[in-house]
């Protein structure tokens, strides 16, 4: 989940908002307008809103403490956090490393949701002082706003530590497993099966909701219902690719026959002669016998098909150069979190100064299917 909309950085995270972020927070306004008019129908229409609008923000300020305390322990245990993007859902932090232990796993989890409940006790108690109570609306602005916000707090809390994995009880279930069995890998699978079943679950319910007349509600239990078990079986998968890596280095993955491309020839000749007979997915522009680019189907793609035969290879490539280059020693797992932080598809592999390899996502998927294809494929019938 990439953000679209660059906030700034806390503590060195980026932090971000999705596209989905504003439908979710207009879907709140709305529903607080709703909700500030039924207690408060002597307040104008446009403090209504003023106060819906204050008070949605507010609660994905909430969010964003929630994902920061995951982020900030997470950074504390020398994980490498790389942003936190808010979205329809809620929020995401990218932590690129996995958990080293069940220890760790436990805190990082964990302290979401207590974070979540400390706001929301704290939001309940300013607003007993600010002269409501716990039970009825107070006449003042504020009060309304804090009561909303400690309850939706407890309640976002209490729905996180549901063990449905990858949620925060989730992942604190797979912590526990994992600290009782010792292996990562088996309480992860456990935890994904868990999760599964607790997917199927909300989107069994939230589809009944909708046929009793829940309308939207119903539909929107289903979607988080999906997205948990798409996530569930993601996460499950994630974990087996990075355990199957520990001890690899990029040389082990790199591939080592990249087809090459004269930079001369134009595009309509390497799609027919190169792109169409060939599996492979990127290739080496050379000049005079040496590596100078690489040239992608994506990139041949952002060209107009009528334009093929007056561009060359060498036009669309990519140059070497510009790339972000790693050695043959380094770690695989060390890789791939480069290529999440440069958002790229491959690393051109470079000893001595010379091209030796390409370290690519492909290669990747391919290792994926070779070392982790029967428990994946064991998660995915868990469903």
């Amino acid at each position: 989940m990439r953000s679209q909309i660059k906030l700034g950085r806390i503590g060195g995270i980026e932090i971000g908002l999705h596209y989905s972020w504003f439908l979710i927070a207009a879907l709140i306004a709305f529903s607080l307008a709703a909700h500030f008019h039924s207690i408060r129908l002597g307040w104008s229409n446009y403090l209504i809103w003023g106060v819906s609008l204050v008070t949605a923000v507010l609660f994905f300020v909430a969010l964003l403490l929630h994902e920061l305390a995951h982020s900030l322990v997470a950074k504390s245990q020398g994980l490498n956090v790389r942003s936190i993007t808010l979205f329809a859902l809620g929020g995401v932090s990218q932590i690129e490393t996995e958990a080293p232990d069940a220890k760790t796993e436990f805190w990082i989890a964990i302290v979401g949701p207590i974070t979540s409940a400390l706001v929301g006790i704290a939001c309940l108690w300013a607003a007993h002082l600010s002269g409501g109570t716990l039970t009825n609306e107070a006449p003042s602005v504020v009060a309304p706003i804090l009561l909303w916000l400690g309850y939706i707090n407890l309640a976002l809390a209490a729905f996180n530590m549901i063990p449905g994995y990858p949620l925060d009880g989730g992942r604190v279930l797979r912590s526990v497993l994992w600290w009782i069995t010792g292996s990562g890998r088996r309480a992860t699978r456990w935890a994904s099966q868990v999760g599964q079943i607790v997917a199927f679950l909300f989107i069994i319910v939230g589809v009944y909701r909708f046929f009793v007349g829940a309308n939207f509600g119903g539909l929107w239990l289903a979607f988080i219902g999906w997205f948990l078990m798409d996530a569930a079986r993601s996460s499950y998968v994630q974990f087996g690719l990075f355990e199957g890596l520990q001890g690899r280095k990029v040389a082990d993955l790199m591939a080592h026959d990249c087809p090459r491309v004269p930079s001369y020839l134009n595009l309509r000749d390497f799609v027919d002669e190169y792109l169409l007979p060939s599996t492979s997915r990127c290739y080496l522009v050379v000049v005079d016998r040496v590596v100078v680019g690489l040239a992608r189907a994506e990139d041949v793609r952002s060209i107009p098909r009528e334009n093929w035969s007056q561009t060359s290879v060498q036009g669309i490539m990519q140059p070497l150069k510009s790339l972000r280059s790693v050695p043959p020693e380094m770690p695989a797992t060390k890789a791939i979190e480069l290529m999440h932080r440069e958002n790229v598809s491959e690393l051109p592999v470079i000893s001595g100064g010379t091209l030796v390899g390409i370290f690519s996502r492909g290669q990747l998927l391919r290792f994926l299917q070779i070392v982790s294809g029967p428990e994946a494929r064991l998660g995915n019938r868990a469903a």
